[in-house]
């Protein structure tokens, strides 16, 4: 889930994504001041707008809005008051950790390929990466699925070359990091990081 609020740019408006890399057609339906954004051909819930939003939520940012299970609960409050009875879910946790790279071994079909085996402390991914100094032993940040990158790309699973990969080593550039190198390469962390731990830029 990703929310976004602008008033000055687009006016008292909430906008609730529930899915960023949709690329079909999106149907709208409202009612009061609530729009559900879905998709024609499967009716499935692509978000939400929220209009006068002030009058449901306090929102202090500009652009996108740090969510929690209290705002949630006001957004799932305010689509039920204007006459929807979908109940939004989301995950919360943080989708950029410290990841450590605990196995490498190359992609059976791809020369430039390996994949990583990544502890990022409350779960093992297996995450194919094409950077080439990226080795067993690292400590390296880990995008985890539903990420947004600072270009705007959502993290997915993903399957490259007929290997299953879930999340992203990042490396400085991608990370959007000042004085980040040109070159390629993922992100290497010092050892005093932990593995688990958010990683803010």
């Amino acid at each position: 889930m990703n929310v976004f609020y602008n008033l000055e740019g687009i006016g008292d408006t909430l906008i609730v994504t529930l899915d960023p890399g949709f690329e079909g057609e999106v149907q709208h339906e409202r009612k009061e001041d609530a729009a559900r954004l879905f998709d024609e051909k499967t009716g499935k819930t692509l978000g939400y707008n929220l209009f006068q939003a002030s009058k449901y939520i306090s929102v202090s940012e500009v652009g996108p809005v740090e969510m929690n299970d209290e705002k949630l609960q006001l957004i799932n409050e305010a689509i039920k008051n204007n006459g929807f009875d979908e109940v939004l879910e989301a995950d919360f946790s943080p989708k950029f950790v410290v990841g450590y790279v605990s196995e490498k071994e190359k992609h059976p079909n791809a020369d430039k390929l390996n994949i990583c085996t990544v502890d990022v402390g409350d779960e093992t991914l297996q995450i194919v990466c094409g950077a080439p100094n990226v080795d067993k032993g690292q400590k390296v940040v880990v995008a985890k699925v539903g990420a947004v990158m600072p270009s705007g790309m959502v993290i997915k699973d993903a399957e490259l070359r007929g290997v299953a990969s879930s999340g992203m080593i990042c490396s400085a550039k991608e990370l959007a990091l000042p004085d980040a190198p040109q070159e390629k390469g993922i992100l290497v962390l010092e050892d005093t990081y932990q593995i688990g731990q958010p990683f803010t830029a």
